[in-house]
């Protein structure tokens, strides 16, 4: 009997840290429209336009710079419809520091919807881009 108590008892005090931990977190910054810039750890990042391509494909026009990097658009997610669109190519060369632009293409023939965010991450820092 004792023992059930005691399971209750660190059953609430868990359910009462969690409520303490989901309470006390920050809230997601808000989405970046087309033209906004991200400084996304020691990246800058500036999202000028999205459109679909022939073929099931969506090209994103970036400017990225801010310091060296081989492949800068390895960072670049995009969601398409609720799901992961894979990478297809770049035009984005190394950096080193001085603002390019450049374009990313992503393949979005299973996507069935219209909807399209763009991420990029740099360690542990993201911003987002709602595109369509």
């Amino acid at each position: 009997m004792l023992l059930s108590v005691a399971c209750g008892l660190a059953i609430m005090l868990a359910g009462a840290a969690f409520l303490f931990q989901l309470a006390s977190q920050d809230d997601l910054e808000p989405p970046l429209a087309v033209g906004d810039s991200a400084e996304v750890g020691d990246m800058v990042v500036t999202v000028s336009a999205g459109s679909d391509l022939e073929g099931g494909r969506y090209l994103v026009e970036v400017t990225i710079g801010g310091t060296d990097d081989e492949q800068p658009a390895e960072d670049f997610r995009l969601i398409a419809a609720g799901r992961q669109a894979p990478f297809v190519e770049t035009t984005c060369r190394p950096t080193d520091g001085a603002d390019q632009s450049c374009e990313v293409t992503f393949d979005t023939s299973v996507a069935d919807g219209v909807s399209r965010v763009l991420f990029y991450e740099r360690g542990d820092r993201q911003a987002r881009w709602v595109l369509g």
